[in-house]
């Protein structure tokens, strides 16, 4: 199934748009906040001077006519109801329908321009009981209920309420857009300059595609966002270049090995060739013929050895496939002995083991090989007439073959190198083999999860091979 594409939005302007968003939300949120509670507040300013006025009309209840006292609080743009205990009823002021247009204008009395006497008057003892505001968004009326019986029922205009209200709407309108627009110069401001990093990051990526491998981003601080980000894209282009170089050091190792095998294999061949073509053309008989048959069946042997070990090379790189079987190694290291002097007479040889067996799952034919090729190393070190030591032993976690001579002996700093493929110490000695010995004793044990090491000898090479102990191969 093929992954979601990424979504590749601009991210400055989806920050941008987010931030003002949320800005504007704020600036709604805070303009109904101020509108209910200024028209709370306006309300409940109302509602406390009606409240002011009824306490002030009832303490002069009874010291002041009625109609009187009627008329002095519609002065002050009132709505006025007196209905006294005995079932009479007065009305002063406006009607309600007439608040409902607005206040009194400036031929009416306003608020403040008479008012009643405070309830230091002497003559009455007269209280508000109980008062009940009502009302909608254009009136405010309070009932008030006096203790000699009577009600007052005040109401006022409410209309400069919702106009002061629209008038701040519109301020606060102006005033958001204001904001909004100062807000959008600072965020685009803001948002370029938080983002600038990953204008760098890109940078930086475009000129290593273009072939600036060593330019990298070094963040100041990795544990912010763009830190991991950059982090992340330094460390996969550290991956990117090793893999690159590995991947060139490779091809120059393999040309190289194609061309050390085609120089190798030009040798018998032009030596089968040139054997093969004086044998149809010259007219040879008795031993000079047998000379050059046996000079074509050398080299042909030769060509043919090196092309198995080729063939190996490529198996061992390719993934062995193993027979595992128990072994006793003791076994494979007395077989080596007595099969070496049958190839070199004249190598002295010996092997040690111990008495009790050391079994191993194992290949035994490929451990095998790896002893006979390091035997062959020996042998061609030697010269055919040195003297080798190989042996067996074990101890807590690994299995140890060790080969050793008394032949030159490798450099230290070539311990490492004669693993290569095709490399020789001695190039006096490339008749005798190819430089693929080694390579593919390594390749062997490193399939049973050992290894070949060329350690330090004090006369000679020492070659180990490591095995798992109890451990089967890989």
């Amino acid at each position: 199934m093929t992954p979601p594409a990424l979504r590749s939005g601009s991210l400055r302007r989806r920050t941008i748009v987010a931030v003002l968003a949320l800005v504007a939300v704020l600036l709604i949120v805070l303009s109904v906040v101020v509108d209910v509670a200024l028209g709370a507040r306006l309300r409940g300013q109302i509602e406390d001077r009606l409240r002011d006025r009824a306490a002030a009309a009832a303490s002069l209840v009874g010291t002041v006519d009625d109609a009187d006292l009627a008329e002095r609080l519609s002065d002050q743009g009132l709505a006025v109801r007196i209905d006294s205990a005995g079932g009479g009823s007065i009305v002063a002021g406006p009607s309600p329908e007439q608040l409902r247009d607005g206040p009194p204008g400036p031929g009416g009395p306003g608020p403040g321009e008479r008012t009643a006497p405070q309830s230091t008057s002497t003559g009455s003892d007269v209280t508000v009981v109980a008062s009940t505001v009502s009302g909608d968004a254009d009136l405010v009326t309070l009932s008030s209920t006096l203790s000699d019986g009577s009600t007052l029922t005040l109401t006022a205009s409410a209309v400069g309420v919702e106009d002061t209200l629209v008038q701040v709407r519109w301020i606060m309108a102006i005033a958001s857009a204001v904001v909004l627009a100062i807000a959008a110069g600072a965020v685009i401001v803001i948002v370029r300059a938080t983002l600038r990093p990953l204008d760098q990051v890109s940078e930086v990526a475009r000129s290593i595609g273009a072939g600036e491998r060593g330019r990298r981003l070094r963040p100041t601080r990795p544990d912010t966002e763009i830190g991991r980000v950059a982090t992340a894209l330094d460390d996969m282009l550290d991956d990117v270049v090793g893999a690159e170089e590995a991947a060139r050091g490779a091809e120059r190792r393999l040309r190289a090995f194609l061309s050390d095998a085609a120089h190798e294999l030009r040798t018998p061949v032009a030596g089968i060739r040139a054997a093969a073509d004086t044998l149809v053309r010259a007219d040879l008989d008795g031993p000079d013929r047998e000379m050059l048959a046996a000079q074509v069946a050398r080299e042909a042997a030769r060509a043919s050895r090196l092309v198995d070990d080729l063939l190996m090379m490529a198996r061992v790189d390719r993934g062995l496939e193993l027979t595992v079987t128990d072994v006793d190694l003791r076994s494979l290291v007395l077989a080596e002995a007595e099969r070496a002097p049958l190839l070199h007479p004249h190598l002295a040889l010996t092997a040690t083991v111990p008495d009790a067996a050391i079994l191993a799952s194992v290949d035994s034919d490929r451990i095998g090989q790896v002893l006979s090729n390091l035997v062959e190393n020996a042998a061609r070190a030697t010269g055919g007439r040195g003297a080798v030591r190989i042996s067996v032993e074990e101890s807590a976690t690994e299995i140890r073959l060790t080969v050793a001579d008394d032949g030159p002996g490798v450099p230290d700093a070539d311990r490492e190198r004669i693993f290569d493929r095709l490399v020789r110490l001695d190039p006096a000695r490339s008749a005798a083999g190819v430089g693929l010995g080694l390579p593919i004793a390594r390749g062997i044990a490193r399939a049973h999860g050992g290894d070949v090491r060329c350690q330090a000898a004090d006369i000679g090479a020492l070659f180990v091979v490591t095995l798992p102990r109890g451990a089967r191969a890989r």
